[in-house]
């Protein structure tokens, strides 16, 4: 979802801006399947140092989504009430490390997971709605949940699709909280198309490809139309203004067409700094209390 998802050296994406144009030349559809192969391709980036740490304390499991064998986490199984986090596009479970410890400090029991594609999860491909079925596996087997924390991406699929979680209550999610998550799917795809310089034409396609294979707009799955009906008890948007990924502006719209949403601008973090900013951290924490 982010700046990450598509090549960043500047020749390969010169290289891959030609490519595009001249398969559009030939064929709309062959470009279309290029581009969207790129489109739903995460890169697997390499292991950070503080990974394995971030991890050695779990307790790791598998369940099954669709196609996918998916990789969970759990940290604290005595914790009282448990906390979800979903991470976003090229991410995975470990970069939640500095978050984890904290959660686990206030006495959270807290569960992740690797995407569809990502981490140590199978796959090489990946859509929001084949996102969002990982999730609420994991959600099913290890609920009821409290609350659950969403980066980017995987604020997107969360309540896009959306995940229902406590299905066995009341359907509710006591706390929600969202980080630098896109507030329209349509503008992802629109910055996407820019970036590559694809023609309308192949943009388009990938909007029909979307409504072919899921019966519903790709704009159906923004969080300006699903967001004001997910049902949760309080919701917590932070975003910052230097977001690099996703444009401050998107984050005011969404605050604006979300009634409840509590929004708390930060400033200086960035797209990903956020998820690990001790004061954003603490505001998290008072917030799930």
């Amino acid at each position: 979802m982010g700046k990450n998802r598509y090549p960043s050296p500047e020749t390969a994406l010169k290289f891959l801006r030609i490519q595009m144009r001249l398969l559009a030349l030939v064929s709309t559809e062959l470009a279309f399947r290029a581009a969207w192969r790129v489109f739903t391709t995460p890169r697997r980036l390499p292991a950070k140092a503080w990974e394995a740490a971030a991890l050695a304390q779990a307790r790791s499991f598998q369940v099954q989504s669709g196609k996918y064998q998916i990789a969970a986490y759990e940290w604290n199984a005595e914790g009282s009430k448990t906390v979800l986090l979903v991470h976003g596009w090229e991410h995975r479970a470990s970069f939640w490390g500095v978050f984890v410890r904290s959660l686990i400090k206030a006495g959270y029991r807290v569960v992740a997971l690797d995407g569809p594609a990502h981490g140590a999860s199978s796959g090489s491909q990946t859509t929001l709605p084949a996102f969002a079925q990982a999730v609420q596996t994991v959600a099913d087997q290890v609920g009821p949940i409290y609350a659950v924390v969403a980066h980017s991406f995987g604020g997107a699929a969360t309540v896009g699709v959306p995940v229902h979680f406590n299905k066995a209550a009341d359907g509710q999610l006591p706390r929600l909280t969202l980080l630098s998550v896109p507030a329209s799917t349509s503008a992802v795809a629109q910055r996407f198309a820019a970036l590559l310089q694809l023609p309308s034409t192949v943009l388009e396609r990938m909007s029909q490809y979307v409504r072919q294979q899921h019966g519903r707009d790709a704009e159906s799955f923004s969080l300006l139309q699903t967001g004001r009906l997910f049902p949760t008890h309080r919701a917590l948007l932070l975003h910052d203004h230097a977001d690099e990924s996703i444009p401050f502006a998107e984050a005011q719209e969404l605050a604006s067409r979300w009634p409840g949403l509590e929004f708390r601008p930060t400033s200086g973090l960035g797209h990903n700094r956020i998820m690990r900013d001790p004061m954003v951290i603490a505001q998290i924490l008072e917030f799930l209390q």
